[in-house]
């Protein structure tokens, strides 16, 4: 981990700030877990992710991916095609939109005002995400409002690119999407994976820990932050 002044001066330097969403703007992965589980039980599977399981199979990036995980643990169970686990993750993907819906999960601390300072100075924002577009929309749009999108100038998602994170596709496309060189550039993440990507594309990282990657080891970033309201100590 870096110095803070250097940091700082980092984040109102750069040209573009680059979220991830899930536990990095929000914290969504209970709700992501609960949504999980609604669609095991309306599928028939007996299937249930407690919060460490759900911990661990975290370390898998995409819900599709995690269920195909899950079930490559399981013995003597039928097989999951495709079209199983695409039906299984959109019944998932429609119950998180209802739960975030709900209104019960805000933008984490600091968030608006991070977004709200890097407007004012005119810095370009972006999203760099494994999660689906779907999930981002339902998300923002209780968030931020309908025309949240209008507010990023780039926006790559899981389902856009062939590798998830850790690899770097995302942050890579998001570099080629707004023109500007890594290191003009500032991500935002809140797990190990984020980290990875990011700086596999020579993206400087800022982390603000979340619930489930709390103990992750964030090397290499140049922050490590528990929630984005403590920019405010830094100037």
């Amino acid at each position: 981990m870096r110095e803070e002044a250097p940091a700082a001066e980092l984040i109102r330097r750069a040209a573009a700030l680059i979220f991830d969403v899930d536990g990095t703007l929000a914290e969504t992965e209970e709700l992501h877990r609960q949504a999980f589980n609604e669609a095991f039980v309306r599928c028939g599977l007996e299937w249930h992710w407690d919060r460490a399981v759900y911990k661990n199979l975290l370390r898998v990036t995409g819900g599709k991916e995690r269920i195909r995980a899950h079930h490559a643990m399981q013995r003597n169970v039928a097989p999951l095609s495709d079209d199983d686990v695409a039906n299984l993750h959109r019944i998932k993907t429609m119950h998180y939109a209802e739960l975030v819906e709900t209104g019960c999960c805000p933008l984490r601390p600091g968030v608006t005002e991070l977004l709200a300072a890097a407007k004012a100075r005119r810095q370009r924002l972006a999203i760099a995400t494994t999660t689906s577009r779907g999930n981002i929309d339902a998300l923002l749009s209780r968030a931020l409002g309908k025309r949240w999108a209008t507010d990023f100038d780039a926006i790559v998602a899981g389902d856009d690119v062939r590798h998830k994170k850790p690899a770097p596709d995302v942050y890579l496309d998001i570099l080629a999407k707004l023109g500007l060189m890594a290191s003009d550039c500032l991500a935002i993440e809140d797990s190990a994976n984020g980290l990875i990507a990011a700086s596999r594309a020579g993206v400087p990282v800022l982390i603000t820990r979340s619930m489930y990657f709390s103990d992750d080891d964030f090397a290499g970033a140049h922050l490590v932050l528990d929630d984005l309201s403590e920019l405010e100590r830094l100037g």
